[in-house]
């Protein structure tokens, strides 16, 4: 018998470093529970295929109401990757880990400068971008157009992650609509619409948000800590909007501002509209 011997191969171990959303309840639960309810009824898949952190340094639970807390949550499609602030003694085998030095997202490197040219080219699978780019277009004739490829165009469950457009370091422009079920998400600045963003679709960025079209969707800007960040948009139609975790919904919106070029800015814990001339 011949015995083949084979050189062990060794094991492969990678960092990665992920945006997570981080879930922070207070008491009663079951209060909270119905605004985390009453936000996922106007924002559908919010949390679909998102890590989750959900943090408890501040509440005051058992480890059954912590176990009851996570099957609640899962219950609504939110699995929690991790437990920030949890005792030891609060976890047993088959809940989610207790996660240390987690960093602000501010503290993610920005591209270089010399990278930008590279970033700008769609990533794989993605659709390519206008021609339009270098137009002497109008911003108005852009958005209209945009409307129109929005309703002709079948809707495409993308996650933006980087541009599909000109690229600047902490400047994003996307120069076509964002369709439902796309999902841009850009935390080193900026983001720019150059068209409209549709019902089903959102927008993250780290700094503002700036929509030449309708807003339909969804749009949280300041998403790294940025309390001066703002929203502006052509036509005021959204089903949500944050900054620097702050969260409104449409029916929270003066009825006067449907429809209308407003911008949106932080004041406190309140989040401020008004219309544009």
């Amino acid at each position: 018998m011949t015995e083949v011997l084979t050189e062990p191969r060794s094991i492969r171990i990678k960092g990665r470093s992920f945006l997570a959303v981080v879930l922070s309840p207070d008491l009663p639960v079951d209060n909270w529970l119905e605004r985390l309810d009453n936000l996922a009824s106007r924002s559908a898949g919010f949390f679909l295929g998102r890590p989750v952190v959900l943090d408890v340094a501040d509440l005051a639970i058992t480890r059954d109401e912590l176990k009851q807390l996570i099957a609640e949550l899962a219950n609504r499609n939110v699995s929690i990757m991790g437990l920030e602030g949890a005792r030891p003694s609060m976890v047993e085998r088959g809940m989610p880990p207790i996660l240390k030095g987690g960093r602000p997202v501010s503290d993610v490197e920005v591209p270089k400068a010399e990278q930008s040219s590279d970033a700008a080219a769609p990533a794989a699978g993605e659709g390519k971008a206008e021609a339009g780019a270098d137009t002497a277009e109008s911003p108005e004739t852009n958005a209209k157009s945009a409307e129109a490829d929005e309703a002709a165009v079948p809707a495409l469950p993308t996650v933006i992650t980087s541009p599909t457009a000109r690229s600047v370091v902490h400047s994003l422009v996307l120069h076509e609509p964002v369709r439902s079920g796309q999902s841009v998400i850009f935390t080193e600045g900026d983001v720019t619409v150059i068209g409209s963003v549709a019902s089903g679709a959102e927008i993250i960025a780290g700094g503002s948000i700036h929509i030449y079209g309708a807003l339909r969707g969804r749009a949280m800007a300041g998403s790294v800590g940025n309390t001066t960040a703002r929203i502006f948009c052509r036509k005021m139609e959204a089903e949500l909007l944050a900054i620097d975790g702050i969260y409104k919904m449409a029916e929270d919106m003066d009825p006067e501002l449907l429809g209308k070029p407003v911008q949106m800015w932080l004041d406190g814990e309140t989040i401020k509209a008004e219309k544009m001339a």
